[in-house]
């Protein structure tokens, strides 16, 4: 495979700070650009992160030194990268007008915003799920009149933790879903000091998340037809989603009804022996069920196969629904910088970079 030269924009938040520790040993990718607002444009990284840092290991060598640019500055940034990770702290339409200036420089962008998720030529894709909904690309590309330029999107981090669980039983006509998710701080690009109120405080509220956590698993599971993706009918889903005092880690309380009851037995062998992707970034292991009836824990397990695996439990048959379990996956890893990460090798590798 050969190496890619990345921008990161947006690289001094929180999700531009996992990218940038994501992607300074990278085998496929090189960064190649740091970008931010203008505020923290010509300075070193490490100079315009300096009290701002999150991560809880240092700023990379190799990028402590790199002059960031403006991210307004479009043709310039673009004609020094393969293409750009988009994480940038705007608002919604200035988001789409920027990741749209950047395809239309020729620049693919790999997006963590929510902006364009519900554009229907643009994929949501999570690799080990719905990797043919690459193939819009060409019929976005049509649309933007571009050659190289695209958008992808990853999906919210919330569904992250359920939506791989619910995949392999979609089959059994999975027709009702309800979850409830308790969401990490750093889901907010928060940590405990830039959020004290956090400290012994549950908040059952995150602005726009419901809805997202509602819609974005149809896209997921929708088809490519014509020249969009046509989000699936069912399962209809309902969600509560609240903010918890734990650093990383959304931990979901799901309820499912199927038009074939599976047998529990069955799921767990489903969920055990789900295949992977054979990308540098993917977990070894996707799913992982545990019998024990305490498990998974957010702090204990949030960083399976490094942050990128999924980790179920509790699986029993409810009085309501047919089945109830609880999930878990890391946030900021799978459920940001990672899986945003992960889409990109699965575009590089088709070829959709060259």
């Amino acid at each position: 495979m050969k190496r890619f030269g990345v921008g990161i924009i947006g690289a001094t938040g929180m999700v531009g700070q996992r990218f940038a520790l994501l992607l300074a040993k990278h085998p496929w990718f090189e960064v190649k650009a740091l970008a931010a607002s203008p505020r923290s444009a010509g300075k070193p990284y490490g100079e315009a992160v300096e009290g701002r840092w999150m991560m809880s290991v240092p700023v990379p060598e190799k990028l402590g030194d790199m002059t960031v640019s403006d991210a307004s500055n479009v043709k310039a940034l673009a004609g020094e990268v393969d293409f750009v990770f988009c994480a940038v702290d705007m608002k919604k339409e200035e988001v789409r007008v920027l990741e749209e200036a950047y395809a239309k420089a020729e620049c693919p962008v790999m997006s963590n915003n929510s902006a364009h998720r519900f554009t229907p030529d643009v994929p949501m894709i999570i690799p080990e799920i719905n990797p043919e909904h690459a193939e819009i690309v060409k019929f976005q590309r049509e649309r933007l009149g571009t050659r190289r330029g695209f958008i992808a999107v990853k999906s919210n981090c919330s569904i992250q933790s359920y939506v791989p669980a619910l995949h392999p039983l979609v089959k059994f006509g999975l027709k009702d879903v309800l979850a409830c998710t308790y969401q990490a701080i750093s889901g907010a690009s928060k940590n405990f000091k830039t959020w004290p109120e956090m400290v012994d405080n549950v908040i059952p509220f995150i602005g726009g998340e419901e809805e997202k956590s509602e819609k974005e698993p149809l896209k997921v599971w929708g088809v490519v037809k014509g020249k969009e993706i046509v989000p699936a009918f069912a399962p209809s889903i309902t969600t509560q989603c609240i903010r918890v005092p734990v650093t990383d880690g959304h931990l979901a309380a799901v309820f499912a009804r199927f038009g074939d009851k599976p047998d529990r037995d069955e799921i767990i062998a489903l969920w055990n022996g789900f295949g992977g992707v054979d990308l540098p970034s993917a977990p070894k292991k996707f799913l992982t069920y545990f019998e024990e009836e305490n498990c998974p824990q957010t702090k204990l397990h949030r960083d399976l196969e490094g942050g990128m695996g999924v980790s179920i439990g509790r699986l029993r048959e409810d009085s309501q629904y047919d089945y109830k379990f609880v999930c878990l996956s890391h946030n900021t890893l799978r459920g940001a910088a990672g899986g945003a990460v992960l889409m990109a090798e699965l575009f590089a590798k088709n070829g959709y970079f060259d």
